[in-house]
């Protein structure tokens, strides 16, 4: 149900999407480092939590391999204010309200949840190199451990 199947090795699409903070951020003004792009489905549930807060306590690793993170989600810029103080997140969380950036990446599928379907974002990871291309996506993620994994792949490249 995704509207467009990127794939690894293509560039990654540009965007321009308000942040926390009163911010905006252009994927395009990023070249020259790398950019690990996580999509999560909701502020202060618990995966996104655990998953936002992991990326957080690696951020120093991170930043020594050059590395922006990038959180996505389609919570509202005042819900990210809130999300991002309440758990001290010391990168950027991007708000795509209207689910454009979402679709763009693939990560607007139907969902499932005690046999009723509806439409959510796919937990997803995008890692992009510092041409702007894409080097590796990770579906379906699953959080515990997934930081860490992101971190070795930027690390043993």
């Amino acid at each position: 149900m995704s509207e467009n199947n990127i794939k690894e090795g293509e560039l990654a699409p540009d965007f321009d999407l308000p942040t926390d903070g009163e911010g905006r951020k252009k994927l395009s003004s990023l070249k020259g480092k790398n950019i690990v792009l996580y999509f999560y489905p909701k502020d202060d549930t618990p995966g996104c939590t655990q998953e936002s807060k992991d990326f957080r306590d690696l951020l120093d690793c991170f930043e020594k391999n050059d590395t922006v993170i990038l959180g996505l989600s389609k919570d509202s810029v005042k819900k990210h204010d809130k999300f991002k103080e309440k758990y001290d997140l010391p990168f950027n969380l991007l708000s795509d309200e209207e689910c454009n950036v979402i679709k763009t990446y693939g990560s607007w599928v139907e969902k499932s949840m005690y046999g009723k379907k509806y439409m959510g974002i796919d937990r997803s990871t995008f890692l992009i190199d510092k041409n702007g291309v894409l080097s590796k996506i990770w579906r379906k993620v699953k959080v515990k451990g997934h930081a860490q994994e992101v971190l070795e792949n930027i690390e043993s490249n």
